[in-house]
């Protein structure tokens, strides 16, 4: 058989298979599909250097990469099944058995793995080998080379055959796509309006630097922040989700979206913060959220003495453990949101519900796509990012970084404003400081405080000559802390080290 044929068959038989899993998968539960569910495996054992340059590098894109980097591996596996099925189907059906077994694998150990799920990954099994054996059959079924009489027929029939098996894995994929679409989420958060109790207090005029080159004070939904485990963002409607309130608790509950509605809404102002961040990073943001007060509602379910631990999971099955006592603490303004700026959540921000709470990294307090809490205890439970060696406590450190200048900009020589944002939850910044070329500290001025629960910008006026120059910033909170320079990677709880800027000043 010629190479040229191998290849495509390889290639789509690969293509029939993956559509017929998406097929079923849509039909069945989007999560059952065997190439997320691969993918998701494939983050889940990830190391983390790996994970890490991966988000610095592609920020909100890694899944996108990682999901072509998969489509491309597989063609590849596709072309090697082909080419060593030449002279014999059977090493290309054994690949293809093996891919399918290990999709169904993937699938069957996800956690929101149900009953059904196998299916998916068995019709992707069934759909690859049959495709596979029966283009092999229809292009070794014709007549020697020589024969040119019969060649040009041949040709046509296998042509035929792969044309229509792919035009079918075509419509399998778009099928599986519009069934796994079907649920109407947009329809379903259009419908909310959101009347919070409480509003959160106007933005100060003067809460940030921006036109000195700090973010604004307010981060609008499409440029916050997204760092996540989820390939795809779940779809899931607000009249159908529930939230199941158990564990050691003395009055088990079960929510409703309405039943959240019905409680008291505030709205608060709160800035988030991902592990995740290098010294320096840009995953931090800050918005308005609306919600409902999440120790009232633990007060309510009735913590038990020697609960430690509220792990929650979100509907993908990604787990959360936050400490208890950072939620019931005093002002914690920890809450379950519904809502940022105005708005219902968007659904990649974790619409119907996700959790929210000030002073810790996201990893361990802001759960999306929330659907089960669970009271428990640290030495009882290991949540997600636990389990892969992070700290089950990691309270935000106090930070500081610079939005201007930028890495290697070229600047005007003379008076010249370098400014950026600083941050320490709970506690507040008191004073931000910046040096150059290794120099005397210099005090900035501060931006209005909005509250201890938010970035605040801080803004310098230097006087610059020609020449290269490094700035760095560190910040003091007001229990005294000065942020340390020392280095530190994000594991297992955050970097610690001062942020510089290498940067060249030129005459006008």
């Amino acid at each position: 058989m010629k190479a040229t044929r191998s290849v495509v068959i390889g290639l789509v038989s690969v293509a029939a298979a993956l559509a017929a899993g998406h097929l079923v998968a849509g039909l069945i539960s989007p999560l059952a599909s065997p190439f997320l569910a691969v993918g998701n495996t494939a983050i889940d054992l990830t190391p983390h250097p790996v994970k890490d340059f991966a988000i610095r590098t592609f920020g909100e894109n890694d899944k996108l990469v990682l999901l072509g980097g998969m489509a491309v591996v597989l063609a590849g596996l596709g072309v090697v099944a082909g080419l060593l099925s030449r002279r014999s189907p059977w090493p290309g059906t054994a690949l293809a058995g093996v891919l399918g077994l290990l999709g169904l694998a993937a699938v069957l150990a996800r956690p929101t793995s149900t009953t059904w799920a196998f299916v998916a990954p068995l019709a992707s099994l069934v759909v690859g080998v049959l495709a596979f054996r029966w283009l092999w059959s229809r292009a070794s079924a014709q007549a020697p080379a020589e024969a040119v009489s019969t060649e040009a027929p041949g040709r046509r029939k296998f042509l035929a055959s792969t044309g229509a098996i792919a035009a079918g894995a075509g419509v399998a994929a778009l099928g599986g796509q519009w069934f796994a679409g079907r649920v109407d989420v947009e329809a379903s958060r259009r419908a909310i309006t959101l009347r919070p109790r409480v509003k959160a207090p106007e933005i100060p005029f003067d809460a940030d630097f921006v036109r000195e080159g700090t973010p604004p004070f307010m981060t609008p939904l499409d440029k916050f922040y997204r760092v996540d485990t989820a390939l795809s963002i779940p779809r899931l409607r607000a009249e159908d989700w529930r939230l199941r309130v158990h564990g050691m608790v003395d009055n088990e509950m079960v929510l409703t979206y309405d039943d959240l509605l019905r409680r008291p809404l505030e709205e608060k102002t709160i800035t988030l913060v991902c592990v995740s961040n290098e010294v320096g990073g840009p995953y931090i943001s800050t918005a308005n959220f609306i919600g409902v007060s999440l120790s009232d509602l633990l007060r309510d379910a009735g913590v038990r003495p020697g609960s430690d631990q509220l792990a929650t999971r979100s509907v993908d099955g990604w787990t959360c453990g936050t400490p208890v006592e950072s939620i019931m603490a005093p002002g914690s303004n920890a809450m379950l949101a519904i809502g940022m700026n105005g708005e219902p959540l968007p659904l990649e921000r974790g619409f119907p519900v996700r959790m929210v709470v000030p002073g810790l990294y996201g990893y361990v307090s802001a759960t999306k796509w929330l659907v089960d809490m669970e009271l428990t205890t640290f030495d009882a439970f290991d949540p997600y990012w636990a389990q892969r060696t992070w700290a089950k406590k990691a309270p935000v450190k106090t930070m500081s970084r610079i939005d201007r200048p930028k890495s290697f900009e070229r600047v005007p020589a003379g008076k010249f404003v370098v400014a950026g944002i600083a941050w320490a939850q709970h506690t507040g910044i008191d004073r931000v400081e910046v040096r150059v070329d290794g120099g005397p500290w210099q005090e900035t001025t501060l931006s209005t405080e909005v509250n201890v629960d938010t970035w605040r910008m801080w803004r310098v006026e230097l006087d610059l000559k020609e020449g290269n120059h490094t700035v760095e910033c560190r910040a003091t909170d007001r229990k005294g802390y000065t942020q340390t320079d020392q280095r530190a990677a994000p594991i297992p709880d955050g970097a610690t080290g001062w942020h510089s800027m290498v940067f060249t000043s030129v005459a006008g």
